[in-house]
């Protein structure tokens, strides 16, 4: 197991004294409880038409590296898109920060997994993990690939294309 993946598992091994139902309702829970309290918010949000700053809805501050150096970070926009898919606004959520849609596929694959086994218990968690740390270069790779070009694309949005 790799560095990373001890660190991820580490909450799992404290149930792993108690009974594979048991464990598998615990995890299920440990794992769906995030994910349905994001899935839940970003409904409760308006997405900002701005396609940034509906994280300011939650209370919080404007992007510091939006407002410092007058781009926007690789995050920016995420809470926007999660809103827009959240309100099943898939185009829209696409069009505003396409990795938005890989992240918000993932806590949706968790929210499922994670129900699924607190409610029926079945080790699906276990399965999902075995594929994830089979997978675990590929994925990494993807997602910081995905994160970078879709970092791109939102400051081609924002800043627009550079010209010389």
């Amino acid at each position: 197991m790799s560095w990373l993946a001890d660190r991820l598992i580490a909450p799992v091994n404290w149930f792993s004294g108690l009974d594979a139902s048991i464990q598998d309702r615990s995890v299920g829970l440990l794992v769906a409880t995030p994910s349905w309290i994001v899935l839940a918010l970003a409904l409760w949000l308006t997405p900002d038409p701005s396609g940034m700053g509906t994280h300011r809805q939650l209370g919080l501050s404007e992007c510091t590296v939006l407002s410092w150096v007058g781009i926007p970070c690789p995050m920016c926009g995420m809470t926007t898109t999660f809103s827009h898919l959240a309100h099943l606004e898939l185009v829209d959520g696409i069009a505003n920060q396409p990795f938005g849609l890989v992240l918000f596929f993932i806590v949706v694959v968790l929210a499922v997994v994670g129900g699924l086994d607190a409610v029926l218990p079945k080790g699906r968690w276990r399965v999902l993990w075995a594929w994830v740390e089979h997978n675990e270069t590929k994925l990494a790779l993807g997602l910081i690939a995905g994160m970078v070009f879709g970092w791109l694309y939102k400051l081609i949005r924002v800043v627009g294309i550079p010209t010389v």
